[in-house]
């Protein structure tokens, strides 16, 4: 009977060892997940300048490179379902919408230039739905 007791609490304390370490593991990965998009959600405000939208143009284009993220034949990043990061840029003046890989072809010095002091707002973030991380992150001009 005694044994049988003890080798009941040996395999009730194995379980319980391994469920404790399976919820630190996931505490861990949501941290890290917290952490990542931290560095993209301080930016999901109004008001940040133009110069603000090239500094998340190099930390998504960083991620993307990181990753190993694809390109198409245009050079533009294909989105995947965990680490691909897309930034775009809705200019009030121009009616369009700019893809990130637009405005670092054409240039971010130049984006400084014309729309540095411009103010935006990000209008819309989304996220990836296997891990949660940020997936696109799209700002709009408040000026014209």
């Amino acid at each position: 009977m005694k044994k049988t007791l003890s080798v009941i609490c040996i395999i009730f304390l194995v379980i319980m060892l391994i469920l404790y370490w399976n919820l630190k593991q996931i505490q861990a990965a949501s941290k890290e997940v917290q952490k990542f998009n931290s560095q993209y959600e301080f930016y999901n405000r109004e008001g940040i300048c133009g110069i603000d939208i090239t500094t998340v143009i190099n930390k998504a284009y960083d991620n993307n490179e990181k990753y190993g993220v694809e390109k198409d034949e245009n050079g533009y990043y294909i989105p995947n379902d965990e680490d691909s990061i897309n930034i775009y840029v809705k200019l009030k003046n121009t009616g369009k919408t700019y893809k990130m890989e637009n405005i670092k072809q054409a240039n971010l010095d130049s984006f400084v230039t014309f729309f540095g002091e411009v103010e935006f707002k990000c209008d819309k973030i989304e996220y990836h739905k296997s891990n949660g991380k940020i997936s696109v992150m799209t700002f709009e001009s408040l000026e014209k």
